[in-house]
Parts: structure tokens; sequence; C-alpha cells
């Protein structure tokens, strides 16, 4: 019982945090905030992370019933995943990503501003954005099933995986209602999640 309900929270989380980033409440919100809504990407962020924190807090004490030991060689194939997906996260988040845009600082900097942006030139293809369009959401998955010992773990691994693929999805339809066919072709040009291989044709 107690893996549905810890389940439940997680499922709970991941609606929500996809609610407070959909097109069709960040349109509402920007309605109702006006010019402060530039400081609503970093209160999204920042209470994103607050409830994650509480989450995995609460989850913990249940999280004891061991079904995954590492012994050699996969101990070492273990630590080469966890630490290579992790340098992977990192490089895409200060190295191909906008990490002010991502905190939502670069909202906050430009209001009031009046911006022309190009659609073909601002998206990026060098570095890892030029191999795979979300690099970071890969080294995540990659993280996550590289860090599994618990049932708890193998159950919650298992659902946000599930939830970053559906992400995935739900984000990418967003980008190409905001880059247009610049963004389309990107995604003829780039696999999503899995390196070299070929896109399918949008």
């Amino acid at each position: 019982m107690k893996y549905f309900f810890i389940c439940g929270l997680w499922m709970a989380y991941c609606v929500l945090h996809s609610f407070l980033i959909s097109t069709s409440f960040t349109k509402f919100i920007s309605r109702l905030l006006k010019k402060y809504y530039a400081f609503y990407r970093l209160f999204y962020v920042l209470s994103a992370l607050i409830l994650l924190l509480l989450l995995i807090d609460y989850t913990s004490p249940y999280d004891n019933e061991i079904i995954v030991s590492y012994t050699f060689p996969w101990s070492i194939i273990r630590y080469v995943l966890m630490y290579g997906s992790l340098l992977l996260f990192f490089w895409a988040f200060f190295f191909n990503y906008d990490s002010l845009s991502f905190f939502g600082i670069r909202q906050i900097l430009n209001s009031g501003k009046e911006l022309t942006i190009d659609p073909a030139e601002s998206i990026k293809k060098n570095g890892l954005l030029g191999v795979i369009r979300h690099p970071m959401y890969l080294a995540l998955i990659i993280f996550l099933w590289s860090t599994i010992f618990t049932l708890m773990d193998l159950l919650i691994t298992t659902l946000l995986t599930i939830y970053v693929i559906i992400g995935t999805i739900l984000e990418e339809k967003k980008l190409i209602l905001e880059f247009g066919d610049a963004y389309k072709k990107y995604q003829q040009e780039v696999p999503m999640l899995v390196p070299f291989i070929k896109p399918k044709a949008v």
C-alpha cells in the first residue's frame, strides 16, 4: 500500500510540474501578472525544486527494501553511467543552454524590453545539441537508472522515465509553436533522445 501512496505523490508532483508550465496556464498567468510575469519562471523553478526536495525527503524513510546490489564489473559500469550522465547534464546545462533563462534571470533582466528574435538563428545546433535535441533529459534518465538499489527506486525511476519521455514530446510541440518550421527542420536533422539514429520525418 505504501508503494501506491508514494507513487501517487510522485505522479501528483509530475502533473503539477507540467501544468504550471503548460501553454494554457502560462498564458493565463501572463495576462494576470502582466509586467510581473517576468518573475514567473524564477518562481516556477524555485517552487518545483522545493517541492522535489520535500518529496525526496518524505520518500527516503520508505526506501529500504534492497533489490539490486552491484558487484564487479557492474559496479564499475554503474559508476561510469552515473558520473558520465552527470557530466553530460552539466555540460549541456552550462555550455549548450542559457542557464540564466532556465532560472528565469534573463527574463527578469529583459523585462520591458522589445526583443526581435529570428527563430532560425535562435535554435542552437552546436555541441551536444547537434547530436541530440534533449541531452539533459537523456542524462537524467541514465542517472536515474544507474542509481537503483531498492524497489522504491525502481518504481519511482520507471514513473519518472515515463514522465520525462511524455514531457519531452509535449515540450517538442511547444517548441514547434514557438519556432515554427525552423524547429521542424531541426527535428529532421537531430534525434530527440537517442543519439546517432536517423530522426523520423515530421
